[in-house]
């Protein structure tokens, strides 16, 4: 028996430490992404003119911070070994509630401009007090109880963001003749796409389990459409439209 008691201790073992390698490449390349997103979309801006392009940007630069800090606190990365399974569980809760409801009002910024300044202020501000909220004061709700699993709050959350993310794609639905039709594909499916994500993770009791890798996984497909979008429309179509006038003035000169 021993031997066998021995054996699956050391299956766990390698099975917690494999998922913790998978979750911190899924939460490294999301905070990657978010920080090129955020890059492009602010240096490519004067030749794009894309003012929501540009607080997707501004957006996604905020969402990873939320997101490093649910990945460095995450159970058995021992960066705070103080910290259990709650702090990360509110942490994610807290950076999906911004992406969300940055995701439902960027439409609005498509012919609209908006101040810089003071929307990097109130994601700051946001950001300060959400931290404090979860890391320091702990007065933010508890999302999740060791050898119990997912709080009614946990699970009610993910549901409300849900709502706000099919709610963001039927904004972009509605705006489409106003949008380009690259970013509203790329930027609706990816809000579709990461509520499919956020549901996934109302089924699980492990943070180890089956359930979360999906939702880990999923978070990587919409990550990854919400930069293509950003590339396609911040940097291909202004140097597209630069090359064909540069053509078009090559083929008057000749003339």
């Amino acid at each position: 028996m021993a031997p066998l008691l021995s054996s699956s201790a050391v299956l766990y073992v390698v099975g917690r430490v494999n998922y913790l390698l998978f979750h911190a490449l899924v939460e490294g390349f999301a905070i990657v992404v978010a920080a090129l997103i955020y890059v492009l979309a602010t240096r490519t801006y004067k030749h794009s003119q894309n003012n929501m392009l540009l607080f997707l940007g501004i957006a996604y630069f905020y969402v990873a911070i939320l997101d490093f800090g649910h990945l460095f606190t995450y159970k058995g990365m021992g960066v705070f070994p103080g910290f259990g399974a709650d702090i990360p569980t509110q942490l994610w809760i807290a950076g999906r509630f911004m992406e969300a409801v940055s995701l439902f009002i960027s439409p609005l910024f498509q012919r609209k401009q908006f101040n810089r300044w003071l929307t990097n202020a109130v994601y700051t501000l946001v950001i300060v007090c959400l931290l404090l909220s979860i890391m320091v004061f702990r007065v933010f709700p508890v999302c999740y109880i060791e050898g119990k699993g997912l709080t009614t709050f946990k699970v009610l959350s993910e549901y409300l963001i849900v709502f706000v993310l099919l709610a963001s794609a039927y904004t972009l639905y509605s705006r489409r003749n106003q949008i380009e039709q690259g970013v509203f594909q790329s930027v609706g499916i990816a809000a579709i796409i990461t509520a499919a994500s956020e549901l996934s993770f109302t089924l699980y009791t492990d943070v180890y389990g089956f359930a979360n890798m999906i939702g880990h996984m999923l978070k990587v497909v919409s990550y990854y459409l919400i930069y293509s979008g950003v590339v396609a429309y911040g940097i291909d179509a202004p140097y597209s439209l630069m090359s064909a006038e540069l053509k078009s003035r090559a083929v008057k000169d000749v003339l």
